[in-house]
């Protein structure tokens, strides 16, 4: 039985996004930076959240994304996050939402960090943008 959640979302966030030229003889010393992509999510209180915006039945949730992507001349990292409210459904635990559930409400974050790497890339190195696959 496949269930999707109805979700309602505010817009994405951009917390930090770092953008730095690899440094090979500092990494000589201090060790390669490797690639990490950590999706987490953390239920928010309804008294936590503005007016209005969450009723008894549903349940806020925010998804934050940190990522380390090293290509070959330079590394970005920072941290995106969302916040999501599931309508007609609470969830007291994460453990409560399927994988697929999960994945759903994080898309928009990895849509965000391939647009990001894509327009920056473009710009920084003068040449098509770098495609992320996921």
């Amino acid at each position: 039985m496949e269930m999707t959640l109805t979700l309602e979302r505010d817009k994405e966030f951009v917390n930090q996004f770092h953008y730095d030229a690899r440094n090979y003889e500092w990494e000589k010393e201090n060790g390669t930076p490797e690639t990490n992509i950590n999706v987490q999510f953390q239920l928010v209180p309804h008294d936590q959240v503005p007016d209005g915006k969450v009723a008894a039945e549903d349940t806020a949730i925010y998804a934050i994304l940190t990522y380390m992507i090293p290509l070959e001349n330079i590394v970005l990292s920072g941290m995106l996050s969302q916040l999501n409210y599931i309508r007609g459904r609470q969830v007291k635990e994460q453990s409560e939402l399927e994988q697929e559930e999960m994945a759903q409400i994080a898309d928009p974050l990895f849509d965000l960090l391939k647009r990001l790497v894509y327009e920056t890339t473009e710009v920084a190195l003068d040449q098509p943008g770098i495609n992320l696959q996921f």
